[in-house]
């Protein structure tokens, strides 16, 4: 679908010269959502090193797709709060990767 060179207001869709063209807006809504199910894709590993039950990881999938734009958004504002957001997500990543590598020895508990 052709793109348009500039906006048009909310619109995804225009007419011009009598045909159909794709706004910038509908590129970078397009670009957006795709990302949003590639880093939901992307977490698929990490909830597996906590739960085997396939309900679960489904379930948390849909709602990381469906939610993470949106609550990055709510907390972009907030960020500066977090003092210890890297050095708590640095732990958590640490404990998820040393759990995977671990079940190769045996098998541990949720």
């Amino acid at each position: 679908m052709p793109v348009s060179g500039e906006l048009r207001g909310g619109r995804f869709v225009t007419r011009e010269a009598g045909r159909w063209v794709a706004t910038p807006l509908l590129a970078a809504l397009v670009v957006v959502e795709t990302m949003d199910v590639v880093f939901a894709i992307d977490s698929v590993p990490a909830i597996f090193a906590v739960t085997d039950d396939v309900f679960t990881v489904f379930t948390a999938n849909v709602f990381a797709i469906l939610g993470l734009r949106a609550m990055y958004f709510l907390l972009a504002g907030t960020i500066p709060r977090f003092a210890y957001l890297q050095t708590g997500l640095a732990l958590v990543l640490v404990f998820v990767g040393a759990k995977m590598f671990l079940t190769d020895v045996g098998k541990l508990p949720v």
